[in-house]
């Protein structure tokens, strides 16, 4: 569609509703309508009318399952409200150019998808490696053009690099595969550039979340080919919102805290000759805590207990989630936030004595929800996000509490999305 054709279809009555069931907040309908018309704006500044096409990727939150995707366990994962959009139009060439928000642009030749060590850590990195990754499954890619711009806030625990990355691929499905790369194929591509070109070692948890939608069971036992399971499980209609807090914390320094939780429980494993916990059985290891003692730290022990726990959680919450179970639904989000805190210790980082800022989020959770929702750590833990599960006609009151304790936008409200990644128009 050319420009003026786009603009006309985002006005409509009919994109209107799509909206609504995308973001699934009316007071922000507005804002969103403004936004793709902005950003079709920005896309015909830098790169001209054309044959245009709107794609969308969504963040994604943690439900349930902390520090057990790297074990080979499960977890819970949603895609919720927040997104990155792209404005593409197919190149008369063979090279893609990106301008995403305000950085410069960033132009890639489909023929040069090599890796190279400089290139760690950028968005040419990640283009490059969803390209990469896609074409060695079979896939078509060709030269694009693109205009992205995010509101997936970076460092908040929601994954905006997954959410990226998911949108690179279905720009690709959308442009050169009709819309026929499925959505666990996108999903890897994306965690192969992100571990092989970006240089993170991360599971694939994000960029399946986001790549799919809704709420998803994803069980890690076998990493290569994780078996995937969409939960229907409609918060919003039970009267409950999603509230992820960035305490502010600073994440500088803290390499060692994150590596420290898979590295001590694989320790753990490795006294039972095996490499992960997912690998060892529980009652084995309950039998066998004292002697563990004599080659394993405490801490150890401890992060393995929470394991073995948490695992049994998921279980338990995709049970109550498939039976709308509301009641058992808070109290194992809250059971898996005391098991983090006690035994997966990831609230805080024990040599700095005068930074509590995740512990001081959950008690401020805790005064406000009086007993009403579910609060937890929310991700990798020490200085990031806590995660709460506020009734609707709490969620202003919650907002403006966590809000005024680590400063404005530090809370966001969020839905879970039932769409994973979506050409729009």
């Amino acid at each position: 569609m050319l420009k003026a054709e786009v603009l006309n279809v985002i006005k409509s009555d009919e994109f209107t509703q799509k909206m609504r069931d995308i973001y699934l907040d009316e007071s922000k309908v507005d804002y969103q309508v403004a936004r793709y018309m902005a950003a079709v704006a920005k896309f015909e500044m830098l790169y001209g009318d054309g044959d245009i096409s709107v794609f969308s990727a969504p963040g994604r939150c943690e439900i349930i399952g902390n520090h057990t995707d790297h074990q080979h366990g499960k977890v819970i994962a949603a895609a919720v409200n927040t997104d990155a959009i792209a404005v593409v139009k197919k190149s008369e060439d063979t090279f893609v150019r990106i301008v995403s928000g305000d950085n410069a642009e960033i132009c890639i030749g489909t023929g040069d998808l090599e890796k190279k060590e400089n290139e760690e850590g950028t968005s040419i990195a990640i283009v490059k490696g969803v390209m990469s990754g896609l074409s060695g499954m079979g896939f078509e890619l060709g030269g694009f053009s693109a205009y992205i711009t995010s509101d997936v806030p970076i460092g908040s625990g929601l994954s905006s690099s997954a959410s990226f990355e998911v949108l690179i691929g279905n720009i690709i499905s959308g442009l050169f595969n009709e819309m026929r790369i499925g959505a666990a194929d996108i999903a890897v591509a994306g965690q192969y550039a992100e571990n092989l070109y970006f240089g993170k070692p991360c599971g694939l948890m994000d960029q399946m979340a986001s790549a799919v939608g809704n709420q998803v069971l994803i069980d890690f036992n076998n990493p290569a080919d994780p078996k995937v399971e969409t939960i229907e499980f409609d918060l919003n209609e039970l009267g409950y919102s999603i509230c992820i807090t960035d305490t502010k914390g600073s994440h500088e320094n803290l390499t060692a805290e994150y590596a420290a939780i898979p590295n001590e429980m694989k320790s753990v494993a490795a006294e039972f000759g095996k490499e992960v916990l997912g690998d060892v059985d529980k009652n084995e290891f309950l039998t066998k805590m004292g002697e563990l003692r004599e080659k394993c730290s405490d801490r150890a022990i401890l992060r393995a207990l929470h394991y073995f726990n948490e695992e049994e959680r998921v279980v338990k919450q995709a049970e109550a989630m498939r039976g709308n179970n509301l009641g058992k639904f808070l109290e194992l989000e809250n059971e898996s936030g005391i098991s983090s805190s006690l035994y997966l210790q990831n609230i805080y980082v024990a040599s700095e004595s005068n930074k509590r800022n995740i512990s001081l989020a959950l008690a401020k959770s805790e005064i406000i929800l009086m007993g009403t929702g579910a609060s937890r750590v929310h991700g990798g833990g020490f200085a990031g996000t806590i995660q709460a599960f506020v009734p609707n006609e709490l969620v202003t009151k919650y907002k403006e509490g966590m809000d005024s304790l680590f400063g404005q936008g530090s809370c966001n409200v969020l839905k879970v999305r039932k769409f994973g990644g979506i050409k729009m128009i």
